[in-house]
């Protein structure tokens, strides 16, 4: 059996998480705090060390190495992040190698949408299956995709962005400067925007009044399945998956948003590709994390 553990990190636009986990997936132990925006990479780098401090006591001679689950787009060949839409300035940060020299261990950087994919391939929604599309709704929207038993990376690691296809020509300006971006109309951020200016507190808020009946947020969340629902249907045509498995923030109302989902697929997906099962992400908020440690177990 292999003993090795490993560090997982999860950088969000919102919150920071970092874990020591197994080779079977495990967390070990688990930490995380408000991701320092306005501080900027260093800031968060300093943060990123002092969770590893907090959740690596006693185990710092088993840990062999970090991975780090990054929004993009990044340049993994050179361990770089790019012009991140949810972290502003991070343009051309080396935060592959600040991190190792600051944690004295090798690192693996990944795009956070195909960390997570991997984490729910190898252990959760996806085990088992070789084709597999895996959405994250949350701050922004993200993805990850796995084909004939491989992680999708493309050029310079950038396959994936599925929050930044075109859905409405019409539609808002987006933070990566698009517009119409599926990103730009349905994460979690816009949903939680469009909740306050129909008067609710913020996004959760609507979707627990939405459970308890209300119609004003039954139908703020029916609009929100049916901008992922034209989303979800086009990548089950680029990419033909197994199942599409969707996690973040506002997976969470997955169920009251799937009869709209699938009316949408139905309505738009060849029939062909009817037939995929849209399922919540088995680990929760954790895919990312367990997805970037079980990379980090394959650096030598």
């Amino acid at each position: 059996m292999n003993n090795k553990l490993t560090l997982g990190i999860d950088l969000g636009g919102t919150q920071l998480r970092a874990a020591v986990l197994d080779a079977q997936g495990q967390i070990l132990r688990r930490a995380a705090v408000a991701t320092d925006v306005v501080g900027g990479p260093q800031k968060v780098v300093a943060q990123m060390v002092k969770l590893y401090s907090e959740v690596a006591v006693g185990l710092q001679n088993q840990i062999t190495g970090a991975g780090v689950s990054s929004p993009g787009p990044l340049d993994l060949a050179n361990g770089r992040t790019s012009d991140l839409p949810t972290l502003p300035g991070w343009l051309e940060f080396p935060l592959r190698d600040t991190l190792a020299e600051k944690l004295s261990m090798p690192v693996v950087l990944e795009n956070d949408g195909v960390a997570a994919a991997n984490g729910e391939w190898k252990f959760g929604s996806g085990r088992g299956l070789k084709n597999l599309v895996y959405v994250t709704v949350s701050t922004g929207i993200g993805g990850g995709v796995v084909v004939d038993g491989h992680l999708m990376h493309g050029r310079r690691g950038m396959a994936g962005h599925v929050g930044h296809m075109m859905i409405d020509p019409d539609g808002p300006i987006c933070g990566c400067g698009g517009r119409g971006c599926l990103e730009g109309i349905a994460s979690a951020s816009n949903f939680s925007i469009a909740a306050q200016k129909h008067g609710f507190s913020d996004g959760k808020h609507a979707v627990q009044l939405a459970r308890e009946g209300n119609e004003k947020a039954k139908a703020l969340v029916a609009k929100e399945a049916e901008w992922l629902g034209y989303g979800f249907a086009s990548l089950l045509h680029l990419y033909s998956p197994d199942i599409l498995i969707v996690g973040g923030g506002l997976s969470s109302a997955l169920d009251l948003m799937m009869v709209g989902i699938r009316r949408q697929i139905d309505r738009y997906a060849m029939p062909a590709f009817r037939d995929i099962q849209v399922v919540p992400a088995l680990l929760g908020d954790n895919s990312g994390l367990i997805g970037a440690a079980d990379l980090a177990m394959k650096i030598d």
